[in-house]
């Protein structure tokens, strides 16, 4: 793609550009093949600009995955402190599975046979997951009445249930097209998870 396809684009379609040069050429020669100078000659647009919105390639593949994660601060934040907190979680957790659904699935998840990047998702994902159990057990530290005491079973509860809320978006996106919406897999996956450890976060 020639750098004239991107004379008088607005500034704001240059990150649209390079998913969309990524994605088509992670499918025509697999991710390890591809480069970061591929996508953005395919995009038109220079080394620098890729920079402006990515660390990294493997940024790429979770595109979709990181502006679904985003709201879950948010979803946090507006849960009723009063209530037990693995509930909090547990609704926090299915509120941001639900800005998901059939026709919104990472391409990244339901493509990485073709695009070969499996050892690639689960290298980058680790890090994202992290990030996750950490705003989750932020969440529960800061709960009213909260024990040093438990600090641990917060901890072992935050990486749980991400770790199950995980597995079950694995599940879903494999799911083919039959998956239906995201949520029930989500609530499946962490309710036990939420029902073990919800005595022990009660104090």
């Amino acid at each position: 793609m020639s750098n004239s396809r991107a004379a008088g684009r607005p500034r704001g379609s240059s990150r649209a550009m390079l998913e969309e040069a990524a994605a088509e050429l992670f499918l025509e020669q697999t991710y390890a093949k591809t480069t970061v100078a591929d996508i953005t000659s395919r995009a038109g647009v220079s080394r620098n600009t890729f920079f402006n919105y990515f660390q990294a390639k493997s940024d790429l593949l979770w595109v979709d995955v990181d502006a679904g994660l985003a709201a879950l601060p948010q979803a946090l934040a507006d849960c009723d402190r009063a209530a037990p907190v693995t509930d909090s979680v547990r609704r926090a957790l299915l509120r941001v599975a639900a800005g998901f659904g059939p026709g919104r699935v990472p391409w990244a998840l339901t493509q990485h046979d073709l695009m070969a990047t499996e050892s690639e998702l689960a290298a980058s994902a680790l890090a994202r997951i992290l990030v996750q159990v950490g705003l989750v057990h932020e969440f529960v530290g800061a709960r009213p009445g909260s024990l040093s005491d438990v600090d641990l079973a917060g901890r072992a509860f935050s990486t749980a249930v991400v770790a199950a809320a995980a597995a079950a978006v694995r599940e879903w996106a494999g799911a083919g097209v039959a998956r239906g919406s995201l949520p029930p897999y989500v609530d499946a996956a962490i309710s036990p998870v939420c029902a073990g450890f919800g005595p022990v976060l009660a104090g």
